[in-house]
């Protein structure tokens, strides 16, 4: 069988969650099996251009916000590419675009992978539309892929639970990296950091995380915060230090690719968010063995085990959140308890080996169930063989 032609529709590729899955996930599927490309509706972004130096990447079919040719685009290329598997990132106009331009192009698989649905927002009615032409709705931990039934209504038989994985072994603990992060950012020594790392976006709540360093700053003045990530929500940000007097003392780092370094630096990471699925920075933060407070959101509570591997905080409330913070920070046997904790939930539960296997098996099984169904398939040989790692075939775990 020739390589399975993949392509994954994105909006962009900034610095994110989402898009750092991505990377992973193309990184390491097996490349003798897997030929995937992705495709950008708008600019690269940052970990667009970063990747396009190992895979096909187009990018630029939308070109403004009503522009209706992007469909025909989409379907030229599906098309010229051969394309066999399409997966959407995300929701909104990629979701669209994406299915209803690989529908018409007759691209035998298509699946939406869906790590944030906006709670409680939801992807909408337009998306709703085509479920029926959907095969799979991802979801990033079993309490998302609930909520997909029960709050987007999509049928339980495409929802399929793929939780997110990270590299374990490139986010550990570095104690040696502690110091020389400080020196660099120009933080003293002995002073605590916490960090958050999510896109400048307005679910991130950004204000509740300088609430936050408000309320810790007057209790341990010693504390400082580093916010890695860029967006639009900058300049609000900024005028939110500033009001709040953290000038010095609250860091934008903006967009880094240094992520395990700046975490292996810091006492305790924090996300503040409005909704999230499934975050990846949470697990990143787990395995580098740096415990968590973070908001009751989403899927949240998977990973951030409440008083195990982290504290969980009321949405909103900076109250409770510095609160929590400030425990932490101030029991160092209890932090130490909580990082080692994190790490071994997210070699149990959270490997990007496992995440890598999720995606294969979805896409290369429902390709194959088409197959023998009769659906289009232009450009694979006769063999029904399962096109897996080392030959050995492998069950299609659909929820």
């Amino acid at each position: 069988m020739k390589p399975l032609k993949i392509a994954f529709v994105i909006t962009s590729m900034p610095v994110g969650g989402a898009e750092t899955l991505l990377v992973n996930l193309l990184r390491n599927m097996d490349s003798s099996r897997y030929a995937p490309e992705v495709i950008c509706l708008k600019e690269p972004g940052p970990l667009g251009l970063e990747i396009a130096k190992e895979f096909p990447l187009h990018a630029n079919f939308l070109r403004s916000k009503y522009d209706l040719r992007i469909l025909p685009r989409l379907i030229m290329h599906f098309r010229r590419r051969g394309v066999q598997a399409v997966v959407t990132v995300g929701a909104g106009d990629k979701m669209f675009w994406g299915r209803l331009a690989a529908w018409i192009a007759r691209v035998p698989v298509i699946a939406s992978a869906l790590h944030s649905t906006g709670w409680p927002d939801g992807v909408g009615r337009m998306n709703r539309l085509l479920t029926k032409i959907t095969d799979a709705f991802i979801a990033v931990a079993k309490p998302h892929g609930e909520f997909l039934v029960d709050f987007e209504k999509f049928p339980p038989s495409k929802v399929v639970v793929i939780p997110n994985g990270i590299d374990t072994e490139r986010f550990r603990a570095m104690p040696a990296l502690r110091d020389e992060v400080r020196e660099e950012l120009g933080i003293p020594t002995e002073s605590p950091i916490v960090g958050i790392v999510a896109a400048l976006r307005p679910e991130k709540n950004h204000r509740l995380f300088v609430e936050m360093a408000q309320l810790v700053s007057a209790k341990l003045p010693q504390v400082h915060f580093i916010v890695v990530g860029e967006g639009p929500e900058r300049g609000t940000i900024e005028s939110e230090i500033t009001e709040r007097n953290l000038e010095g003392r609250v860091h934008l780092l903006g967009s880094r690719s240094d992520t395990p370094r700046l975490l292996a630096a810091m006492d305790l990471f924090a996300l503040t968010s409005h909704n999230e699925a499934n975050p990846v920075s949470i697990l990143e933060a787990l395995s580098t063995q740096v415990p968590v407070v973070a908001t009751d959101v989403g899927s949240v509570s998977e990973s951030v085990q409440d008083g195990i591997t982290g504290f969980l905080s009321k949405p909103g409330d900076g109250q409770q959140f510095a609160e929590r913070v400030v425990r932490i920070l101030t029991d160092g046997p209890l932090a130490k308890a909580m990082g080692a904790a994190g790490r071994e939930r997210v070699i149990a539960t959270g490997s990007l080996h496992s995440m890598v296997v999720g995606y294969e098996q979805l896409l290369v099984g429902t390709y194959l169930s088409k197959l023998k169904k009769g659906a289009e398939t232009p450009l694979l040989s006769e063999s029904r063989r399962s096109p897996l790692a080392n030959g050995r075939e492998r069950r299609h775990p659909l929820v």
